[in-house]
């Protein structure tokens, strides 16, 4: 059974930054391909960004793309989201999630985290 764990959430103030951590147990996780989405209050959940399994492609909605930043260690079964000059729009509740791929974007993810909390005061 795959898991994901999340962690790093918080409090933040606008224009500061935040690093979230997603821990997955296991030992394939470099066979998935994992992403980041998040769900704002009364919002559909959004797909903020992914990576390939071996870190050389990437994938930023525009929304984040010069902002945030994702990386992976498969040593350490975590993938990472550095989120710098973040803004009270990216206020949610963050979950990473694995999917075996192929695509970042369009391939369907089979297992998620329970999410953590941003909030970003203005």
């Amino acid at each position: 059974q795959v898991q994901l764990v999340e962690s790093g959430g918080g409090l933040v103030q606008a224009g500061g930054s935040l690093r979230l951590s997603c821990t997955v147990s296991g030992p394939t996780f470099s066979s998935y391909v994992m992403g980041w989405f998040r769900q704002a209050p009364g919002k559909e959940r959004e797909f903020v960004g992914g990576i390939s399994r071996f870190g050389r492609s990437l994938y930023y909605t525009a929304s984040v793309k010069g902002r945030f930043s994702i990386s992976r260690d498969n040593a350490k079964n975590t993938v990472y989201l550095q989120m710098n000059s973040l803004k009270p729009e990216d206020t949610a509740v963050y979950y990473c999630a694995a999917t075996v791929g192929p695509e970042i974007r369009a391939s369907p993810y089979q297992h998620w985290g329970q999410g953590t909390q941003v909030t970003v005061s203005s």
